[in-house]
């Protein structure tokens, strides 16, 4: 059984999400669509939170923002505890966030990548197991509430 994704996006990153979306429909996820549903201009904080809240909750495995930069909708998620937002531009970030990080939330700059590349990149995501060890310790500084 495959993990269930959530995914939000503003209006730059609109067009990709749907193409995300349906290349993960077609690998056997269940995602969970969070907007936005037009390339109508928003403000990327509406879409953030509420997948942030999703992934913070455990409702949903992992989550995939996009924005322009992706810059700004990671900042967004990364303001909850729970949650550590990489900005993934290439396949090794991608693994690495993962591998190192445990990443749970992988944003995608939206122009500044093409489809093909962040196809890759999110699979990768997908893909990556954590890694721990060594890395356990750092994670565990990230919470300020610790």
């Amino acid at each position: 059984m495959k993990k269930k994704i959530a995914i939000a996006s503003d209006h730059a990153g609109y067009k990709m999400k749907l193409s995300i979306i349906e290349y993960l429909k077609n690998q056997g996820y269940e995602i969970i669509d969070l907007g936005t549903d037009s390339v109508k201009d928003v403000d990327y904080p509406d879409f953030g939170h509420p997948l942030a809240q999703m992934v913070e909750s455990g409702r949903v495995h992992t989550g995939i923002s996009l924005c322009g930069s992706g810059n700004g909708i990671n900042m967004v998620t990364n303001k909850h505890q729970g949650i550590r937002g990489a900005l993934c531009w290439n396949v090794e970030i991608s693994k690495l966030a993962r591998k190192h990080n445990d990443a749970n939330i992988c944003s995608l700059p939206a122009r500044f990548l093409d489809l093909d590349q962040a196809k890759e990149i999110v699979i990768v995501f997908l893909n990556t197991e954590y890694e721990g060890g060594r890395h356990a310790q750092r994670l565990k500084k990230i919470p300020l509430n610790r």
